[in-house]
């Protein structure tokens, strides 16, 4: 079985939880969640700006909060009441001597689940605000060390540039502390939160920077070894597809092979769950290196860039995108953002007005179903036309969707769907943003019969009308499959395309 890893943010535990809970055995009790599930390795997150436990190198998120103060006091005025649990609930386990991190580490390994924590890189929530208390003094009295301090655009202008050493020294600190402060079974570098972390021109020269950091972590892990006396393993989280991984700076190929890495995790950033990632490249070239290659899945489902809107995905959509991916090879899925009990959460909001998020028992069959084939067999499965969120600056950025199809034209769409159904039956959804037009559906170059034009409830897309089609099985292929739509009787601009399996 290959499995799932799953990573445990630094913020959800305690805006999830209240204040009555934060005591020793609701911190085990999180894991327990995870106990006799298909999770292999759980990732805990202690950091972003800040950390969540106290550390002796960074501020930790509670520094300048007063839990005794209301909320106006300066440390909440420019984020709102809604942040204050995270500090709050985090200063309160520090102040009973709790560090959940290594209550957390301990606790999976008495439930043998393989027990990581995950640094993320180059955290920058909220830098449009520089009073946000997720900020620290550091990044805000050294614009000089931001990636683009000349203009803002975007999140990712604000990040660090790990071109400079004095970036790179203050990074290595936590690593430090991490590593010897905890026993862990392996340490995740999230170079994926944001993603970017050199000026733009300057990422060429990065790739030797982030190997020979790598490098210097793996050294740390090894001294570690030797004192703990069983092996550590180091992963990182990179974008989905090698060339721009290489291109950010991000060359996980080369970590693999000079034997610096034990896990990659290929992912998207957020902006939606990606089903087309390049695994089999990925092996290709990974070549005989024992390397795990995990493949990410993100919570959120959109079919092309904003202002396209999000909805979370749903069961068979992780089921649909896990099936193709482990079918094309890779060794875990990996669940970013996938987490319990997410709606106590004050800090968080719905996607859209449309958006649900996994509840309980749906949470369940992810956490029991999505790790193996063999459980996702015979289960009903969506495979969605998504895009890829990251490219490297310049790179040519592609969506197949939205497309404007004219009247008496086709537009050609690439599924994977992984192993081919043996039973049930299967439906093409082509969504448009008007009903004008009779859509002609082919599917690996045979007509399928039309079912039904009808409005969509926007739970499932953004399209006005869905237009339904039956596939027959005996036309699908195992892995890529061919979606072609004409527009019979007007223009129409296509904006879904879904097939649908219910397998049985």
């Amino acid at each position: 079985m290959a499995g799932i890893c799953l990573n445990e943010d630094d913020s959800h535990f305690y805006v999830t939880r209240t204040a009555e809970e934060m005591d020793e055995e609701h911190v085990d009790a999180l894991v327990d969640t995870y106990a006799g599930t298909q999770v292999r390795e759980l990732l805990f997150c202690p950091n972003a700006m800040r950390t969540s436990y106290a550390s002796a190198v960074w501020p930790a998120i509670w520094d300048g909060y007063d839990p005794e103060a209301g909320d106006d006091q300066p440390f909440l005025q420019s984020a709102g009441s809604e942040m204050r649990r995270w500090p709050h609930n985090a200063w309160l386990l520090n102040h009973q001597g709790i560090d959940p991190y290594q209550r957390w580490l301990a606790r999976s390994r008495t439930l043998n689940i393989s027990p990581w924590l995950s640094m993320r890189m180059n955290d920058v929530h909220c830098v449009d605000n520089l009073n946000s208390p997720l900020v620290t003094e550091f990044w805000r009295k050294h614009q000089e060390y931001w990636r683009v301090p000349w203009r803002f655009d975007s999140w990712q202008h604000r990040a660090f540039d790990y071109g400079r050493k004095e970036v790179r020294d203050h990074h290595m600190l936590l690593v430090r502390e991490l590593v010897e402060r905890y026993d862990m079974d392996g340490l995740e570098l999230d170079w994926m939160r944001f993603g970017y972390h050199f000026r733009p021109g300057r990422e060429e020269q990065g790739r030797g920077i982030l190997t020979e950091f790598t490098s210097q972590v793996r050294e740390l892990l090894d001294r570690r070894e030797a004192e703990l006396g069983h092996p550590i393993k180091l992963g990182c989280r990179v974008p989905s597809r090698p060339q721009t991984a290489r291109a950010l700076g991000m060359d996980a190929v080369e970590w693999a092979r000079r034997g610096l890495v034990d896990m990659i995790v290929v992912t998207p950033f957020w902006a939606t769950i990606e089903f087309d990632m390049p695994i089999e490249l990925w092996k290709e070239l990974l070549g005989e290196t024992d390397v795990i290659l995990a493949a990410g899945l993100e919570v959120l489902l959109r079919p092309f860039p904003q202002p396209a809107p999000a909805r979370y995905c749903d069961v068979e959509a992780v089921r649909g995108a896990a099936a193709s991916l482990l079918a094309r090879g890779a060794d875990r899925i990996y669940l970013f953002n996938y987490m319990d009990n997410p709606m106590n959460n004050p800090m968080a909001s719905q996607p859209d007005e449309n958006g649900t998020y996994l509840t309980k028992g749906q949470y369940e069959r992810v956490l029991n179903e999505t790790g193996s084939l063999e459980t996702l067999a015979g289960k009903p499965r969506r495979h969605v036309v998504t895009y890829s969120d990251t490219w490297a600056p310049g790179e040519p950025e592609a969506a197949s969707l939205p497309t404007r199809c004219e009247k008496g034209k086709t537009a050609e769409f690439r599924l994977h769907i992984g192993p081919k159904p043996q039973s049930g039956k299967s439906t093409v959804l082509i969504g448009t943003k008007e009903g004008k037009s009779d859509i002609e559906v082919h599917v690996n170059s045979s007509l399928c019969p039309r079912v039904e034009a009808h409005p969509d409830d926007g739970a499932r897309s953004p399209a006005e009308i869905l237009h339904e089609c039956d596939v027959p099985l005996k036309e699908l292929n195992p892995g890529y499959n061919v979606i072609e739509a004409t527009s019979r009787t007007a223009d129409a601009e296509i904006v879904w395309v879904e097939l649908f399996i219910h397998e049985r």
